[in-house]
């Protein structure tokens, strides 16, 4: 037989589509075409595959060697073909039996040793095989390192393997105790305890700013002097939020090995990205010729902090418009686009002016009006909309700072958060920052005393319809965890002032 196909997969996004690798020995002068729109690290593995085979002991043959990876249109890219190609070449050759090939898929680097290296994606591409049905009818093939990683797939048959040659010996005929054993997996480590709240002295108000944002999963910008507290009530964000569930630690695992970050130790850890003010857009939300994602899809199911908020470039900040809506990133190129999830949450900071000073008790701030409003005005006005908490976090009293921090942990705040969230689950099946308008009409409808006072508002403070319907939603979040089934005056009233912190709006 001179023919010999087996299966592997790309990356496209989060999609893992399927690749048949086709090798096809034919008589001719020797030659090693790789065919199908593979990349140049994909067309290099022509010559990682020569030394693997020959170190490993096998013998090329010396013939007109093809390989096709098909779909012929979709775009293939890293290393993770090299351990398909060459025991295709095997297969076709008859080196190596192929009657059970079809049973596995298989990805992995070999280097000229014949060693297989790691590889990015491989429990995206683990998740994708099992949610295409392939999960029980076929096992991976994967190089030990990814192991861990794709284990976190229940039910998912993974045989890691070090060497070619210990791939090579599991599908020999009578190799007995050579056959590769199936992955179990390791003990997940417990969650890594977050910072705690109960370390941030004061700042009461704020606190219980982001302990609604917690339980509505709404955005929030924080605006205040240096040294206020604003970076250490970002930073202990994440461990007000709720557990993450099976469905959602897999999506961000799986975004994660996307970038090749992932490792099992970060397993039901919310992500927590904090990129620097000198990211550009395509670090933000990802690119390339051939689509990563970026800092919005590496904080799926967690926390984007964008500290120094004005800081940014402004068209950094505009690509950020569309994922907080829409809570995904789609990248289109000439050729292709890309899905990613950006399911993330948003906690800004900002000082109120250049110098950052302005309302301190100091009195140190010289900035004009004018120059602190062109600071302010740095932040498109659409953006700023699109922010649903917008809180003024005040300087320290002197009093205050050398006093021991008597506020409440982390784990007291978590269980109320728990609590509205999952009441918002029964009742909606969705967070509160996700309901849409004809939800909003029917799930947090104000009493009649709540409507007057919030049309007054939006009269007077000249909100946009996002506005009115932002602070419906802070509303119900705030009615949550109270525990109250309507949405009263009160509730109107405090998330009103959660959006008059930096300019009226």
């Amino acid at each position: 037989m001179s023919l010999a196909v087996l299966r592997s997969r790309a990356l496209a996004g989060m999609a893992a589509p399927v690749v048949n690798v086709e090798v096809h020995l034919a008589n001719g002068l020797p030659a090693f075409t790789i065919v199908g729109l593979p990349d140049a690290e994909v067309r290099e593995a022509k010559d990682r595959v020569r030394a693997a085979l020959q170190n490993s002991g096998f013998t090329i043959p010396p013939r007109r060697i093809t390989v096709n990876l098909a779909p012929a249109d979709l775009p293939k890219e890293s290393g993770r073909f090299d351990l398909p190609i060459a025991l295709g070449i095997l297969a076709a050759s008859q080196q190596l039996p192929a009657d059970q090939l079809a049973r596995y898929e298989f990805a992995g680097e070999l280097s000229l040793s014949g060693e297989l290296r790691p590889v990015r994606g491989a429990l995206a591409m683990t998740l994708a095989m099992h949610r295409d049905g392939d999960g029980g009818a076929r096992a991976f093939v994967l190089p030990l390192s990814n192991a861990d990683e794709a284990a976190l797939v229940t039910d998912a048959a993974i045989y890691p393997a070090r060497t070619l040659l210990e791939v090579c010996a599991h599908f020999a005929h009578g190799a007995g105790k050579l056959r590769l054993a199936r992955h179990q997996g390791q003990a997940l480590p417990a969650p890594v305890d977050y910072p705690d709240f109960a370390e941030v002295k004061g700042q009461q108000s704020a606190k219980r700013a982001l302990e609604v944002a917690a339980a509505g999963t709404h955005s929030v910008l924080l605006i205040g002097p240096p040294g206020a507290g604003k970076s250490m009530l970002a930073s202990r964000f994440p461990a007000l939020l709720p557990p993450m569930s099976d469905d959602e630690a897999l999506e961000s695992a799986a975004v994660q090995s996307l970038s090749g970050g992932f490792s099992p130790q970060r397993w039901r850890r919310r992500p927590f990205r904090s990129p620097h003010h000198t990211a550009s857009s395509v670090a933000l939300v990802g690119g390339g010729n051939l689509p990563r994602p970026g800092e919005v899809s590496l904080a799926h199911h967690g926390v984007l902090f964008l500290d120094e908020l004005p800081e940014f470039d402004r068209r950094v900040l505009e690509v950020l418009r569309e994922p907080l809506e829409s809570g995904q990133i789609t990248i289109s190129r000439a050729a292709h686009q890309a899905d990613f999830p950006a399911r993330f949450q948003l906690i800004a900071a900002m000082n109120p002016c250049p110098c950052g000073w302005l309302g301190h008790p100091s009195g140190k701030c010289r900035c004009t009006p004018e120059l602190a409003q062109r600071y302010q005005g740095r932040i498109s006005g659409p953006l700023l909309d699109r922010i649903d908490i917008q809180f003024t976090v005040a300087a320290m009293p002197a009093e205050s700072i050398g006093a021991q921090a008597d506020g409440e942990s982390s784990a007291m705040v978590a269980a109320r958060v728990a609590q509205a969230h999952a009441l918002q689950l029964a009742r909606q099946g969705k967070p509160n920052q996700r309901l849409a308008p004809g939800d909003i009409d029917r799930y947090c409808r104000p009493d009649a005393a709540g409507d007057r006072l919030l049309r007054a508002a939006m009269q007077q403070l000249h909100w946009s319809a996002r506005a009115y319907h932002r602070v419906l939603k802070v509303a119900r979040t705030i009615a949550d965890l109270a525990g109250a089934n309507e949405v009263a005056a009160g509730h109107i009233a405090e998330a009103i002032q959660y959006r008059r912190a930096l300019r009226d709006g």
